[in-house]
């Protein structure tokens, strides 16, 4: 079977990509380390292959199929993930902490 740009957007980008973000905002909202992220958007390409095979006729056990599976989801996650921490460090620490764009915040200057 051949690469289909439309189940990848689709499929891969939009909905385990969504599954991602938000697996990116429940580990970052709950102080977890960011390694959990990458141990589960592992298991999310895992899955997003399975589906693809299953619903698609997609390669169940392609490695490189899964890497690009697999790494979109993660950055997708890291987005998920860096947004949510920004934004819980300046809302729980305001004294402490300024925004720095919206993935990084900084240290207030000394007034």
């Amino acid at each position: 079977m051949t690469f289909d740009l439309t189940v990848f957007l689709l499929f891969t980008v939009v909905i385990m990509g969504g599954a991602g973000y938000l697996t990116g905002q429940a580990i970052a909202g709950t102080w977890r380390p960011i390694w959990q992220l990458v141990a589960y958007s592992l298991l999310l390409g895992a899955f997003d292959r399975f589906l693809v095979y299953a619903l698609f006729k997609g390669q169940l056990l392609s490695l490189s199929a899964f890497a690009i599976d697999s790494l979109v989801i993660l950055a997708i996650a890291f987005l998920g993930f860096r947004l949510t921490r920004a934004r819980i460090m300046v809302k729980q620490y305001p004294w402490i902490f300024e925004r720095a764009g919206p993935l990084n915040w900084k240290r207030k200057s000394g007034e």
